[in-house]
Parts: C-alpha cells; structure tokens; sequence
C-alpha cells in the first residue's frame, strides 16, 4: 500500500468503515425538515475485499421504466463549477458513483473509475462522483470533507466532477443510502436505469457491466 492510501486510510481515525465486499456502512441520514423515503437497500454485501468479482446489484433495486428519476436540481462540484440536471444530455449514458471521503474502498475505485470514464467516452458514457459527507445532517456544507474530497481528486487522477449534494439530495435519491460505494446509472433525461450496485469493483467489471446498459438502451430505442 503506497503512503497516499495509509494516509487515506488514517481518514478514518474515529469513524466505523464496515469492510464488506469493497464497501463501508454509511450514515447518511436526510436533512432536518426533509422527509426521507424508505431505503431501497439493505446495505449488506458477502465479505471478501480479495476478490474481483463483480458486484451483485441489492434485490428491489431495479428501477421502474420512467418512473424513477433525479429530477431538477442545481449544484457545485467541490471546485465550485456549477451543473444542473442538463449535465446528463450530453451522454447516452451516465454512471453516477455515490462515496464518502473516509470510505477506503470508495478511494481504492476512483483510479479505475477515472480509466472507465476516458475509455468509455467515445461511446457516450460519463462519469460523475457525489460526495456524500460533503454535506452535514442539516444541510449544511462540510468544508473539511471538501478539502479532503480536493485532496482525492488530485492525487487520484481523477478528471470527472466530484459533486456535492443539493439540499433535496437528488430527488430524495441520496437519501437512505446504507452503504458506499453506491453506484446506479442515468440516462440523457436523468432517468434511472437497471441495477443499483452497492460496493465497489475493478475496471473490467464495470466495463462489463457498462457494455450492458448501453446494450438495454439501444434495445430499448429500437
């Protein structure tokens, strides 16, 4: 292990990371004054950080065609940059990652998530990452988890944008997460598709896993 992921890894001097298959158990609650929908996850995973295999989406994940969405919403990246919902015409599809900056296994992902976001360009795939501890229990920013999510990027190699999240947290969407990583995908509407997977994974397997949404797209457009 190189000295960045020990002192990554020193992040989470007084919080509990449960290591599962490549992810920890997250707190995220919804903000005081915002009602929280009832979780879609279970949070649980087989324990075995070893192994590359790929990542089972949570039973009851699957979003209803249409029916599930991030709607509207308005936000900056932990740079300052502002986007808005219409961040996802662009793309046929988008991988949105869900992470914590105390999160080992979410920092171990984010080299192979930037290889994923250049390879997979030229086919109309992005990559976006939301930093949930950017953003406190009332709503509130949380500067430390910004720097230290600047501090990421930088020494990650990371190009995509690190957002933070809006006060709705997407649409309800970031709230009852149980565990991090969390990644599902969007389409150019924003609209939710397949699978929530819940852990992290290696390049390959996501590529895998990306080869196959774009294929559901393109059956469905036919």
């Amino acid at each position: 292990m190189n000295k960045w992921f020990q002192k990554a890894s020193a992040l989470l001097a007084g919080m509990i990371c449960i290591t599962m298959m490549g992810g920890c158990a997250s707190a995220q609650k919804a903000p005081e004054n915002v009602s929280q929908p009832a979780s879609e996850a279970d949070g649980q995973a087989e324990t075995d950080a070893d192994k590359a295999e790929l990542v089972q989406p949570e039973e009851g994940q699957q979003a209803e065609d249409g029916a599930s969405g991030l709607g509207e919403f308005s936000v900056q990246d932990i740079t300052g940059k502002e986007y808005t919902n219409e961040m996802f015409r662009d793309y046929k599809l988008t991988m949105v990652n869900v992470f914590t900056t105390w999160c080992t296994p979410c920092i171990n992902e984010i080299p192979d998530l930037e290889k994923l976001h250049i390879q997979m360009a030229d086919k109309g795939v992005n990559v976006v990452g939301i930093v949930l501890d950017a953003v406190g229990e009332k709503g509130e920013r949380d500067e430390e988890a910004i720097e230290k999510a600047k501090l990421l990027a930088e020494r990650t190699g990371a190009s995509y944008p690190f957002l933070i999240p809006d006060a709705g947290g997407m649409n309800g969407r970031l709230y009852g997460i149980q565990a991090v990583p969390e990644t599902f995908f969007v389409d150019k509407d924003g609209r939710i598709l397949g699978e929530t997977y819940t852990g992290s994974n290696v390049l390959e397997e996501w590529k895998k896993i990306v080869e196959a949404q774009l294929d559901s797209l393109e059956g469905e457009q036919q």
